[in-house]
């Protein structure tokens, strides 16, 4: 296996937003806590040691209750009990219940987490650092997770679904396992991926249970905790923040206040979430749908449920866990329940924690440290050996389609094809038509400018007529390297966002992930390149 990395900045998949905030550019300081460097991580832990005793144990109960009917390995047990320590933390990255994990990333993410808690435990040895994937399960946009995709292919389950999909249960899903079974074959390797599809999916009555249970057979070894915040006694000790949030919108007027900070900074950045008055849904029955304030009454959209304000308090305290956190307050969440000290999240990701700063600074929740997960591409030796022949290298790869094809024409055709030299010349020439015009009748400057524009746009026709003649001579070679590009990057992307884990798994086998896990360092700050033997 060999490594090679590309810096973000370079790849062109990654926004100025991330790739300034990767940078550290000075501007961009007042939107985090703290640079994600290891030796940062001591004044996250020394502001983090607060973190209370009493929800310690809250979580370390219901994890207890969550694993008590799934086989949990030795390292995740242990884990689990030392949540209780005041000497540990944890290193957070989260997802979607996406079908049979849905894009190759999300392997990236769980691995950046594991790998991060173990530098800190070398760096860190008085302390313990629990790597944990929280499950989105009270997300209800199920038209995002259903499908997988499989050798081109789009293996979607078709369902009827509302409310959280954590809850729904897997109907279906045999039809999608035996479509499955029919792409994959008969190797050890795809016997594999075909139990554990049917442990997950056709022995566990929801979607959350199934997901947990893969993830912990993916990754239980290692430790990984898997929690699902949609819990009673969880969302009991958001009490006091939702109760700011219906009473006085904190989130909103805060985040807003970030949004033009951001703007300000630099109008291209975009903004990733709008708030909302009220940053809760309300959870119930299949139902997910927002908390609506108008006149001192609170409702529900889309239903006849309403409260005054009397009502809507005491049903948050009689039943908390029905009023679920959208986007911008599940991440203060996640830092009121867990002693956190890193989120692990990709660029949209991060985007939107960093317009979070100012609303934790308001609740008085310590903002955790914010990582770019790792991101790869991984390359057979094959692929590698065609590159090495076509002379392709890894940042040529990453072009769009058309400039790496025009680029690499111009590098093996046996002619100039490059008339940069040529508009330069007559660039020049023009600038002393300009100064003729200028001493002798200024009116001509107008017509000189069109004339130049007129010949340059000739020499750029010409330019690509000759391009598109040697595509044409060397269409073999062009053929060979739109073929491998598109192998590497489909659908003219990152393979990350679009293999599922199952085509590499149906290659690599039982020491994909260990290998994924020795290639990944979650602190490089490149984007990594995997060949792999």
């Amino acid at each position: 296996m060999d490594i090679k990395g590309i810096p973000f900045k370079k790849t062109g998949y990654f926004s100025d937003l991330i790739c300034d905030y990767l940078e550290g550019i000075p501007a961009l300081d007042p939107f985090y806590n703290r640079k994600p460097q290891l030796a940062e991580f001591k004044e996250q832990i020394k502001e983090k040691s607060s973190f209370s005793s009493a929800n310690r144990q809250v979580l370390s109960a219901v994890l207890k209750e969550q694993y008590q009917n799934i086989k949990t390995s030795s390292t995740t047990e242990t884990n689990i009990l030392l949540l209780k320590e005041k000497s540990t933390y944890t290193v957070v990255t989260g997802h979607q219940l996406n079908l049979y994990t849905g894009p190759l990333y999300f392997l990236y993410k769980i691995i950046t987490t594991i790998n991060l808690t173990k530098k800190l435990k070398r760096e860190f040895p008085e302390n313990d650092f629990v790597p944990i994937y929280w499950m989105a399960t009270e997300d209800h946009d199920f038209e995002e997770i259903n499908f997988f995709n499989f050798r081109g292919k789009k293996l979607q389950w078709n369902k009827q679904a509302s409310g959280a999909v954590g809850s729904l249960d897997t109907d279906g899903l045999q039809a999608i396992c035996d479509a499955f079974s029919n792409e994959i074959g008969k190797s050890i390797n795809a016997n594999k991926l075909k139990q554990w599809f049917e442990k997950a999916y056709l022995e566990h009555n929801s979607l959350g249970e199934a997901t947990r249970y893969l993830a912990n057979e993916l990754f239980g070894e290692y430790g990984l905790v898997i929690l699902d915040g949609n819990d009673p006694q969880l969302k009991s000790l958001l009490i006091p923040y939702v109760e700011k949030d219906l009473l006085e919108q904190t989130s909103h007027k805060m985040v807003d206040k970030t949004i033009v900070g951001l703007e300000e900074l630099k109008g291209n950045y975009g903004i990733q979430v709008n708030p909302r008055e009220i940053n809760y849904f309300y959870l119930i029955d299949g139902v997910r749908e927002r908390i609506l304030e108008q006149d001192g009454k609170y409702f529900v959209n889309d239903t006849k449920i309403r409260f005054t304000k009397e009502e809507i308090l005491k049903e948050l305290m009689d039943h908390p866990e029905r009023f679920s956190p959208n986007v911008l307050t599940r991440p203060l969440y996640q830092e009121v329940i867990l002693p956190n000290l890193c989120y692990i999240g990709g660029g949209g990701e991060l985007a939107y924690w960093l317009q979070l700063k100012a609303m934790f600074n308001e609740m008085e929740v310590p903002f955790p440290m914010l990582l770019l997960r790792n991101s790869a591409l991984v390359i057979t030796q094959k692929q590698y050996e065609k590159l090495d022949k076509m002379n392709i290298s890894i940042a040529d790869l990453f072009l769009d389609q058309s400039s790496f094809i025009n680029k690499k024409i111009r590098e093996i055709s046996n002619i100039d094809i490059d008339f940069t030299p040529q508009k330069e010349h007559l660039i020049e020439q023009f600038k002393g038509l300009y100064e003729l015009a200028k001493i002798t009748d200024a009116s001509f400057l107008g017509a000189v400018k069109a004339q130049e524009v007129k010949q340059l746009n000739g020499l750029d026709h010409l330019e690509k007529r000759l391009l598109r003649a040697q595509k044409r001579k060397l269409e073999d070679q062009v053929l060979r390297m739109t073929e491998i590009q598109n192998q590497l990057f489909p659908n003219r992307s990152l393979q990350e966002r679009n293999l599922n884990f199952s085509e590499l798994y149906l290659e690599y086998g039982e020491r994909l992930i260990p290998s994924l896990i020795e290639a990944l360092d979650p602190l490089a700050g490149d984007f990594t390149i995997i060949m792999m033997d």
